[in-house]
């Protein structure tokens, strides 16, 4: 059985979100005033990934440049720079609400790409 089950339709709406809500973080979890890398960085990863998005060969890219594969292996170095990213830059010990929300949004971005398919619905192979 195929763990793929998330189509690249579904997978490039989640990429918006997720990019949407990555640039939004510092404010929607009321952190924007730590300042540095705690800020910058879901800002920057966020859009980084609508960048990438707009660009991929999938239902919501816009110039298809880049393969759903790349776009994958974009999801992963964006996920690890989350998850990696209070380490790095030295905000772990900051309050919570600073580095938790990225560290679960590299998480999940992980997941999201171990379960979306690489080809649309009508096999049609974007990559």
């Amino acid at each position: 059985m195929d763990m793929r089950f998330l189509s690249t339709k579904v997978h490039g709406a989640i990429d918006y979100i997720v990019g949407l809500a990555l640039i939004l973080a510092p404010m929607m979890f009321s952190f924007q005033d730590i300042g540095g890398a705690a800020v910058y960085v879901p800002i920057i990863l966020g859009a980084s990934l609508i960048l990438y998005s707009l660009l991929t060969r999938y239902e919501w890219g816009v110039f298809k440049l880049i393969s759903m594969y790349y776009h994958m292996v974009l999801d992963v170095v964006v996920a690890v720079l989350l998850i990696l990213s209070p380490f790095l830059f030295g905000f772990v010990n900051e309050v919570p609400k600073a580095w938790l929300p990225q560290v679960l949004v590299g998480i999940v971005l992980v997941v999201i790409v171990l379960f979306s398919k690489t080809e649309a619905y009508d096999n049609t192979v974007i990559g």
